[in-house]
Parts: structure tokens; sequence; C-alpha cells
């Protein structure tokens, strides 16, 4: 979920109503928030890693992927022409 240009508005104004203790608080909660995202996105990539290779697939070279990358966006392109 991406947050609202006014629920960070509200926040920010929120913010500079505290005292800079409390600021350095949320910083540190927010950066905990982040690293805890990190955390869940490489356990999720991680389990989907051990799936392909139990699946024997081998895996995709640069190259590879950077073709099926540009063969994904002309799709795109093509179908919004």
């Amino acid at each position: 979920m991406v947050a609202s240009s006014q629920q960070i508005r509200q926040l920010l104004d929120r913010l500079e109503q505290l005292p800079p203790e409390r600021v350095a608080e949320v910083q540190d909660f927010v950066e905990f928030l982040a690293a805890k995202e990190r955390d869940e996105a490489f356990a999720t990539l991680s389990k989907v890693a051990d799936q392909v290779a139990a699946a024997g697939i081998k895996p995709m070279t640069s190259d590879e992927i950077d073709a099926e990358i540009k063969a994904y966006r002309a799709e795109r392109r093509a179908a919004r022409s």
C-alpha cells in the first residue's frame, strides 16, 4: 500500500510538532519497519528461489533476464498503442 499525499502531509505536520527526541524515536521506528519489510521480502525471495531450485529449473543469466524485461516492456508499449 502506498500512502497518499494527504497522509504524508498529515504525518509531516505531526512530526513538525514533536520535540527533537521524539522525532529521533519516530526515525528509529521507521528504520525498524523498513528493515522488517526488507527481511520479509528477502524471505519471500529465498522461498521462491528454493522452490525454483527444487523444481530443477536452471537459473537465468543476466542476458536472459534483460531480454525478458525488454520483451515485457515492448508488450506493454504495444498494448498501450
